[in-house]
């Protein structure tokens, strides 16, 4: 299990390959790799967004993405699992966060990854402050978790 959070830009997939080198033979028995990569938009609530910074607590930031981890892992058959968050200043199509799970079958990977995922976007202490046009706002609000959640 590695949780890392970090000022500098990252590579998703630069980072699924090497914890999949550090995880070794083990990847013999792991079925399913389920990832997501979270990225910044460059739009919210109909306003186009220039940057933004994403603040953290380090000490609490990382032990309740520690937390999420161990009960994830507790909770569903997982084989490892990988959580990278940036903070700092972000760009539009800059990646925020990466969650990797692998386990021995895809439904314990899917559903893990999710999980993870809807904990982070709404318990997890970050904040975000975005730079438009019309000044800075801090976000209040995330966007729903689900397809069926958004508005048509």
């Amino acid at each position: 299990m590695t949780i890392r959070i970090s000022s500098e830009p990252f590579d998703p997939l630069d980072e699924i390959r090497a914890h999949q080198d550090r995880i070794g033979a083990g990847m013999r028995r792991i079925g399913a790799t389920a990832m997501f990569v979270g990225s910044m938009r460059d739009f919210n609530e109909g306003e186009q967004i220039d940057t933004m910074s994403l603040e953290h607590y380090p000490e609490m930031a990382e032990k309740h993405l520690e937390k999420i981890a161990e009960e994830t892992v507790s909770r569903w058959n997982l084989e490892d699992v990988l959580i990278v968050h940036r903070v700092g200043e972000l760009a539009p199509g800059d990646p925020i966060v990466l969650v990797a799970v692998w386990s021995a079958h895809r439904a314990h990977a899917f559903e893990a990854a999710r999980s993870i995922m809807e904990d982070l976007k709404s318990s997890a202490p970050f904040w975000k402050k975005e730079k438009a046009a019309s000044g800075e706002r801090w976000v209040t609000n995330n966007t729903p978790g689900r397809s069926e959640e958004f508005s048509r």
